[in-house]
């Protein structure tokens, strides 16, 4: 921990002093990034986000490899990232995302399908890693008269932006940057933190251990509607970091279709996802066929495939004030191979910002959120089957029941936010003989 905090503090001071400098104009020597009709070419982000968690010790009666410890437990996770932005030539911009990472979560990741810290990995060590999180290069071709303002953030650079136009996309990026979206429940750096809340739980997005995948992807935008497709490598193992080479046999397939409306004169947003994924895959059935306790890894082989949907809606009833929920479900004959053990989830919520109270800048979220699987999948791990995340060597069945509840305080300028989380977790890992587990946390966000 002495190595990540002198790191983390270098890297802070340095990104610090650059980010100062990140909407000056290479050519004026001023600040152009909030002048309408000015492109930026260049620019700068950072964030650090470190989440605390602690949970007392909870009723468990047994306990398998892959089960959330009953003992008290803490555990820290820490992420540090660059975001830089470049504007190549007409239409061409590219994004370049080193981040460093280290902590854990709960007993090593493991136990809840909604596991509450979506900032963990389940790398296997603690210790922080830096490594490279995006790199890719877009190609917008737009057309048409009616135009956005893009503002400076983090992977978007200042300027206008036709509301029309086709966009093609390569590289390395989370699935997350372009799909299922929500103005509410999407980043657990800054709004819900657990894992079933940061997308569709049943979704099996593409992604190596860290959460990013190579690919290309595409988008047809259009004033009011979307259109968003990808094709994207899978990984050799389950949750794993080494890219299958025979990308014929290994690929996914990811389509959503978004519509922007009003509602009473306030914005909403619906959103239908489709996806198939497949690779060197087990199936459940196969795995209870072919051994007792039974092993997925040992019946693997080409294929394979899992497919599913999510449904997703966003609305404001008032300025500060909205909604979201969102319904996925997978077929859950073969093995997850990439997010969580979730086959089926629903979830719902909503966020309140504080000008009732004075705190205009502060928010408060309430979700909640029920989890299951499919019937193979319930029968492998009730015969002692284990997944890469869940696994308590039996099972009474019962769907994984979350609430989650969190204060956001903005503490400095928009730059800096703290935090309190609560969560309630009945049946973790779909086990009725285990828990209830009860999470708090405490969360430091910075950006710049």
């Amino acid at each position: 921990m002495k190595l990540l905090s002198t790191t983390l503090t270098s890297v802070f001071i340095f990104l610090a002093f650059i980010t100062n400098a990140q909407s000056v104009s290479p050519i004026a020597g001023r600040d152009t990034s909030k002048e309408k009709g000015i492109s930026q070419r260049v620019n700068f982000h950072f964030q650090q986000t470190v989440i605390t968690q602690t949970k007392p010790g909870f009723s468990a009666p047994y306990s398998g490899l892959n089960s959330l410890s009953p003992n008290r437990e803490t555990a820290t996770s820490i992420t540090s990232t660059l975001f830089a932005g470049a504007r190549l030539w007409k239409g061409a911009e590219a994004y370049f995302n080193p981040e460093l990472s280290g902590g854990s979560g709960f007993s090593k990741t493991l136990g809840v399908a909604g596991f509450p810290n979506g900032e963990t990995f389940r790398v296997g060590s603690a210790e922080p890693k830096i490594y490279l999180a995006r790199l890719y290069l877009t190609q917008n071709f737009e057309w048409g008269n009616d135009q956005d303002t893009l503002t400076d953030d983090a992977n978007q650079l200042a300027g206008l932006k036709s509301k029309r136009y086709f966009s093609i996309t390569a590289g390395k990026f989370g699935m997350a940057d372009f799909f299922d979206g929500n103005t509410f429940s999407h980043d657990p750096r800054t709004q819900f933190m657990n894992w079933s809340l940061m997308s569709n739980g049943a979704w099996d997005y593409p992604a190596n251990t860290r959460g990013y995948v190579l690919g290309l992807y595409t988008e047809l935008g259009m004033p009011d509607w979307s259109l968003r497709f990808a094709f994207t490598t899978t990984t050799t193992t389950a949750n794993g970091s080494v890219w299958d080479g025979r990308i014929s046999k290994a690929n996914t397939q990811t389509l959503e279709y978004e519509k922007r409306y009003t509602l009473n004169g306030q914005k909403g947003a619906l959103r239908l996802l489709g996806f198939r994924n497949k690779g060197k895959m087990g199936r459940y059935r196969d795995a209870l066929a072919f051994s007792n306790p039974p092993v997925i890894d040992t019946v693997q082989a080409y294929g394979h495939h899992k497919y599913g949907f999510g449904i997703n809606a966003e609305q404001f009833f008032m300025d500060d004030f909205g909604v979201f929920a969102r319904a996925s479900w997978n077929d859950g004959r073969t093995e997850t191979w990439a997010f969580t053990e979730i086959d089926r989830s629903v979830s719902i919520g909503g966020v309140l910002k504080g000008n009732s109270w004075q705190r205009d800048d502060d928010e408060i979220g309430l979700a909640l959120v029920d989890n299951g699987i499919s019937g193979d999948h319930r029968d492998y791990l009730a015969a002692g089957g284990y997944g890469f995340i869940i696994g308590d060597g039996k099972l009474n069945y019962g769907t994984e029941l979350i609430a989650e509840l969190y204060y956001k305080v903005n503490a400095y300028q928009h730059k800096f936010y703290i935090s309190p989380d609560y969560q309630f977790v009945m049946n973790p890992a779909y086990n009725k003989d285990r828990g209830p587990v009860n999470v708090f946390a405490i969360r430091a966000h910075a950006e710049f």
